[in-house]
């Protein structure tokens, strides 16, 4: 009987620090929201190139005020959207950002594998056991990039981190077109003064058939220092007033994401990339938007 009770007890105290856990991880995940001053910090560090012609991308500085509201905070679930805010901050221009889905024990995922393909992954539930599916997503909530890992509270610091394969990010691929493939080395740590986001990314050409091969490395380092939630209150008043388009995007997407297949995406449409669709104060009813959407998803 001693036996049992002790177990009972034992069960419990587990139980209770795998919560106790849970909400440290849900507290400094809800820690990156509010009004930041933002640093993006990026640098090629290496390069493995066999052209002695090869041009390493010049580092890339940027600054503006980002607002990261919350979304969506569930049992299992937290969703935090991106909304930019620079220029003139007595006439302040309003960029829709990224957006990134925190979720607990997730076993789907999109990998990105080059071409705008990202192969659906069904990993077991015991791989991924008490950790956090961090999901990134571009400005018209189609996929980026997602990866897993556990977060760690130890020392006074809070982190997470995760490598997975991205898309070229903007600055690159309007530039570069000599490889295919980020390989993102993802760690997000929480901060006294807000949060940073350090990254070592390796640029990789990716072929069928072949071994990927590592083209540089490169170095990103943004901080995003927290600031009164009122600077942010032109990007807080813009996402009020859109947020209905963008719960319907969203959804639309859900549905794409939920056949849990591999999925590639068509790069335009009518020569228009899917944001520039998307981005419009034209009213739109759902049925058009979801067909939009649905006409850059490749059958």
């Amino acid at each position: 009987m001693r036996t049992i009770t002790t177990f009972c007890l034992l069960l419990s105290i587990s139980f209770l620090t795998a919560q106790s856990k849970k909400k440290q991880d849900k507290n400094a995940i809800k820690k990156m929201c509010g009004c930041y001053e933002v640093t993006f910090n990026f640098a090629e560090t290496f390069n493995y190139s066999k052209d002695e012609n090869y041009k390493p991308s010049k580092n890339k500085v940027s600054k503006g005020l980002e607002w990261a509201g919350l979304v969506e905070d569930s049992k299992n679930k937290i969703s935090i959207q991106h909304i930019l805010q620079v220029g003139n901050p007595a006439k302040p221009m309003i960029v829709k950002h990224w957006r990134q889905d925190w979720i607990y024990q997730n076993t789907d995922f999109y990998m990105y594998d080059g071409d705008n393909n990202w192969t659906f992954t069904k990993k077991d539930k015991k791989d991924v056991k008490k950790q956090w599916t961090q999901k990134v997503y571009q400005v018209d909530d189609s996929p980026r990039y997602e990866g897993s890992g556990s977060w760690v509270h130890v020392d006074g610091k809070s982190y997470w981190e995760n490598t997975t394969t991205a898309p070229l990010p903007r600055r690159e691929y309007t530039k570069r077109s000599d490889y295919n493939i980020t390989l993102r080395g993802n760690r997000q740590e929480i901060t006294d003064f807000g949060w940073v986001h350090d990254q070592d990314n390796s640029k990789i050409i990716r072929e069928a058939g072949k071994d990927d091969i590592i083209l540089a490395k490169e170095k990103g380092y943004n901080v995003y220092k927290k600031v009164a939630d009122s600077k942010c209150k032109a990007a807080q008043d813009w996402w009020i007033a859109k947020n209905d388009k963008w719960q319907k995007v969203r959804d639309k997407w859900e549905e794409v994401y939920s056949r849990s297949q591999d999925l590639t995406l068509v790069a335009k449409v009518d020569n228009k990339p899917l944001y520039k669709h998307l981005f419009t104060d034209k009213k739109m009813e759902e049925e058009e938007m979801s067909e939009i959407i649905e006409s850059f998803v490749k059958k």
